[in-house]
């Protein structure tokens, strides 16, 4: 099947008036002009990558959208995949956070049970949705979990985290109380002053504990056994890059000061921050600005963080504000996140690689993905192209 007509976003250029076979789910050639077969011709839509998110909270969300109204994983899930092909994503690691809050959406019980029924339910989603464990240093079970998660194949990336208020993402502690609040159910007025004092004592009173440096070593060596990459998460200083780095991780995600950006790079190290703050130019919690980090070359990839539309958007953005060229912009939401996971078989149109394709119009005030392809079949189309795709394939198959 030729895709004909096309403008092509390819790894070291922009192919203006091209055209893309499809074969075999992979892609099979990619000429300049008009293909000689006959094929699906679709002028004015841009091609370019399916697009790879290696951190997306989106799940956990969905499964309860606010304090106490749960869904069932299952169903969360396939809307979570609906929403992903049609915003140009067709590999998405989703995250599970493992023993933030006890007996909750983010204990043990209820991660290992988020990881199992997407597994059990991979082959009937339309990307390719794969695991990202979230495991807290503060948490003293975490090896032995992730070690038998991994024995199974249930995992495929990992990441180490301290959320303890104080440093990291929520070096003022007010800030954290207020997450609290806003997201994760506690009501100030409700539950009275004094109890938010407790609260904040109880947190103050951490915050002066040493953190389990053996559990992130642990962790690190049981990942890499496996082959499993291990990232950082919310770095706030060069000397925890360099100290993680020198365990093993490989990836730091979300680093919150330049520093710690800085430091990552210098050793070699990917680093992702979140599409969102890339697209808006700002951190929901005034710390690095993605696309002030993007633009000084210290990040590589950008994920979906909380909104799956973002990463698109944001790497139409950076080209428009002529950040990077478009071709150079979208490997940190294609090739860039495919190499930092081994995926060498997507993230580019190359021929070789797998046929995930996004079809992108490009002509209004925003990029709108127009239909979604995951080797080659489509996984989303909208009413602008769809009947034309619909016609012009059974033509080819005639």
């Amino acid at each position: 099947m030729w895709l004909n007509d096309v403008r092509l976003v390819l790894p070291d250029g922009i192919l203006e008036h091209g055209s893309l076979r499809v074969e075999d789910g992979h892609i099979a050639a990619i000429i300049e002009g008009s293909a000689p077969e006959r094929g699906i011709s679709i002028p004015g839509l841009t091609v370019i990558p399916g697009l790879i998110d290696l951190h997306g909270d989106m799940l956990e969300r969905d499964i309860e959208p606010r304090p106490g109204a749960w869904f069932p994983v299952e169903l969360a899930l396939y809307e979570l995949d609906k929403r992903l092909a049609a915003a140009g994503i067709t590999t998405a690691y989703a995250a599970v956070s493992f023993a933030w809050r006890q007996n909750d959406l983010r204990s043990q019980e209820k991660a290992q049970e988020i990881i199992r029924v997407i597994h059990a339910r991979r082959a009937e989603l339309l990307v390719d949705m794969r695991i990202h464990a979230r495991f807290e240093m503060t948490n003293p079970d975490t090896a032995p979990i992730l070690e038998a998660l991994l024995h199974e194949g249930l995992v495929h990336l990992v990441s180490v985290m301290d959320h303890t208020p104080g440093q990291g993402q929520y070096t003022d502690v007010e800030k954290y109380v207020a997450f609290m609040t806003r997201w994760l159910g506690f009501d100030p007025e409700k539950v009275g002053a004094d109890v938010l004092k407790r609260i904040e004592n109880a947190i103050e009173d951490k915050v002066t504990h040493e953190r389990d440096w053996n559990i992130v070593r642990q962790v690190v060596q049981v990942a890499r056994q496996y082959g499993i990459p291990v990232a950082s998460h919310d770095d706030d200083t060069a000397q925890k890059v360099d100290d993680e780095q020198a365990m093993g991780v490989s990836i730091s995600e979300f680093p919150v000061t330049h520093a710690a950006a800085q430091a990552a790079r210098r050793h070699g190290m990917h680093v992702i921050m979140g599409a969102p703050n890339a697209y808006r130019g700002a951190s929901t919690g005034n710390n690095l600005s993605a696309r002030e980090a993007v633009r000084l070359g210290l990040v590589d990839i950008l994920a979906t963080d909380y909104f799956p539309a973002a990463m698109l958007h944001a790497a139409f953005l950076l080209a428009d504000l002529g950040v990077r060229p478009l071709h150079e912009s979208l490997k940190l939401v294609s090739q860039n996140p495919a190499e930092a996971m081994g995926l060498t078989d997507r993230g580019r149109l190359a021929v070789g690689c797998a046929a995930d394709l996004v079809l992108v119009e490009t002509g209004g005030a925003h990029p709108r993905v127009r239909g979604t392809l995951r080797r080659g079949v489509p996984i989303y189309r909208d009413s602008a192209i769809f009947g034309q795709m619909q016609r012009e394939l059974h033509a080819a198959q005639e």
